[in-house]
């Protein structure tokens, strides 16, 4: 007989002192973090999978990992355990058994990432470790209109990281969209799939749109180039967060038609 099934977890994590989602060589992982905890709870040493491989620095509201689970706790008790366990900047939001073959990242129907910008020449304080600061005011609807020109499937070999593992370039976009909450600009960014870095390099490029440096309409030409050189750096990592991963179709297609 084997033992009970895997824990579904949603969790949250302020990705400041972090090197992202993945074990690193280099630093701190949310990953094994989250594995020590367990190990500690359980005695067991398991290996934690994410929908999503945040960067270094990146938060998440919505992270879905996949916890197995040779022990014989059960999903309540995995949540209140690991929440005491755990550093203040993660939290195990819920915890459920997950369903025979639950793969978090290949099962996902859509993910909504959401990067924000302070744009005021005050500095942020409360906000500071969750937004990119910007001082000099941006046009919301240049940036909104080359914004457009991204939804849909395109090729964005000009927006990934030099060293992005993904076999291929191509993504498909459904929703790209700006709105402004008091001093704050906010990206949301609706897809199934993303190659790394590839919404804080195109945030990057859409602030020089924002500032007069670039049309929106170079948006078109930078995708048909293919080339990384041609876009504008790389946005910090504190403005991006991973809101959700939706796994039901009709609730990826709520999220597509709202506004929130």
């Amino acid at each position: 007989m084997g033992g009970p099934p895997a824990i579904r977890l949603l969790l949250a994590y302020e990705g400041t002192r972090y090197v992202g989602w993945q074990h690193q060589p280099n630093g701190l992982s949310v990953q094994a973090v989250l594995e020590g905890a367990f190990q500690r709870l359980s005695g067991c040493s398991v290996r934690a999978v994410a929908a999503s491989r945040t960067d270094s620095g990146v938060h998440a509201a919505g992270q879905v990992v996949l916890l197995p689970n040779p022990s014989r706790h059960d999903p309540n008790t995995i949540r209140r355990g690991l929440n005491a366990l755990l550093p203040e900047d993660i939290s195990v939001r819920e915890a459920a058994w997950a369903e025979p073959g639950f793969e978090p990242r290949h099962h996902a129907r859509g993910k909504h990432y959401r990067y924000r910008i302070f744009n005021r020449s005050a500095r942020p304080v409360f906000e500071r470790a969750l937004v990119w600061h910007l001082r000099r005011p941006l046009d919301l609807d240049a940036m909104q209109a080359a914004s457009e020109l991204l939804r849909g499937e395109h090729d964005f070999s000009a927006f990934r990281a030099a060293n992005c593992p993904a076999t291929s370039p191509v993504r498909s976009l459904d929703r790209v969209a700006w709105s402004r909450r008091g001093d704050e600009l906010h990206l949301d960014v609706l897809g199934r799939s993303f190659l790394k870095q590839m919404v804080r390099n195109l945030v990057g490029t859409l602030v020089e749109v924002g500032w007069g440096r670039l049309r929106p309409q170079a948006l078109t030409d930078i995708l048909a180039s293919r080339d990384r050189r041609r876009a504008a750096r790389c946005a910090p990592a504190q403005g991006l967060c991973l809101l959700r991963v939706f796994y039901a179709p009709e609730e990826y297609a709520r999220a597509l038609a709202s506004r929130d």
